[in-house]
């Protein structure tokens, strides 16, 4: 299964994973449109896929993002699409939110057996006056747009990783086990939770953000995940909530999150980097900003768990910042290819 540590064993290897002080160092972050942005290494194929749009004449960013979702939502990718990893009880549900230039937003979760959730959630923007569509309803509504009910069964690289969980957790999906479990006969009552990291000690919550400006100066945004591997049937993260895990406003930036939603949802992540790019602060600031409003709530937590956000403001400048190190991020203006950088981040 591919995760963000071997996604990218294409030609891409080669490329040199920079820093932000390197990125800066020139203040080469000049203003530049188009430009798109995604979250780590494995979001320089998506930009690959959305700078196609981008570069064309009128081409649109929220077109672009929608794309670039759907390719990764295409791969065998532990995190992303119907290939990742199931919930505990071996059920793979998908969560996404798209916003465009004009505060349009549509967002699905919980969604199971469809193919590109980011696609039903321009749908549910696009053609209802509702933002969000959960479960069974979203489900519903994508067979009703034409979208195919595909396989009910694990890729098979999922279902090897599940079976080695179910082995180490000595989970039993069964019935009613909650309840079991609450009445003692688990210490962990309602566990056992989803780990924070997996085997290969990469964190357990690699979402798929992508932003992007286009030559028309206009700001739009997607993520997509198939959420925490091995979570408890029913958790939602921040990647489908609009000012969690994405917001766009066109008249300051836009920004979106990777990490342990449950942190991001408390303090709004997404939208405090954007409020925080309106009172003046540059994408990294802004980023850095939200990170130590997240730290303080709890700092010795903090050291345990992976939170990343990446920003573009309305000039086309970008930035990161995360918790952890090990947050990187994919960044595309040019023919010339992408570039990933390595966040700065408060622990070192």
């Amino acid at each position: 299964m591919q995760s963000r540590r071997n996604f990218l064993h294409w030609s891409v290897l080669s490329l040199p994973f920079l820093s932000i002080s390197q990125a800066f160092a020139k203040k080469s972050v000049a203003p530049q449109k188009p430009i798109v942005v995604s979250t780590w290494d494995s979001g320089l194929p998506v930009n690959a896929v959305a700078w196609k749009i981008l570069r064309e004449k009128n081409g649109r960013a929220l077109d672009a993002v929608e794309a670039g979702a759907n390719s990764i939502e295409d791969t065998i990718n532990c995190c992303v699409g119907l290939g990742g990893n199931p919930d505990r009880d071996g059920k793979v549900t998908l969560d996404a939110c798209i916003m465009d230039e004009h505060a349009n937003c549509g967002a699905v979760a919980y969604l199971q057996r469809i193919k590109h959730p980011i696609s039903v959630a321009r749908k549910v923007m696009e053609l209802t006056p509702h933002v969000f569509l959960v479960g069974e309803g979203a489900q519903q509504f994508a067979l009703a747009n034409g979208f195919k009910l595909e396989p009910d069964k694990l890729s098979a690289d999922a279902e090897k990783t599940y079976k080695e969980w179910l082995k180490k957790s000595e989970y039993k999906p069964v019935m009613n086990i909650e309840q079991q479990q609450s009445k003692g006969q688990k210490k962990e009552g309602h566990g056992p939770f989803a780990p924070n990291k997996f085997e290969d000690g990469s964190f357990n919550h690699d979402t798929m953000g992508t932003i992007a400006l286009d030559a028309s100066g206009n700001l739009s945004g997607a993520c997509t995940t198939s959420g925490m591997g091995f979570k408890m049937k029913g958790r939602l993260g921040d990647s489908p909530i609009i000012g969690a895990g994405l917001f766009v406003d066109n008249e300051i930036g836009a920004a979106v999150s990777s990490g342990q939603g449950e942190e991001v949802i408390r303090i709004a992540g997404t939208h405090l980097v954007v409020e925080m790019m309106r009172m003046g602060k540059t994408p990294e600031e802004a980023c850095k900003g939200a990170i130590e409003r997240l730290v303080k709530i709890n700092p010795e937590k903090a050291k345990n768990f992976q939170v990343g956000f990446i920003a573009i403001n309305k000039a086309g400048e970008y930035g990161a910042y995360s918790i952890n190190p090990g947050f990187s991020y994919s960044v595309t203006a040019s023919d010339e290819g992408g570039k990933v950088f390595m966040a700065k981040s408060h622990y070192k």
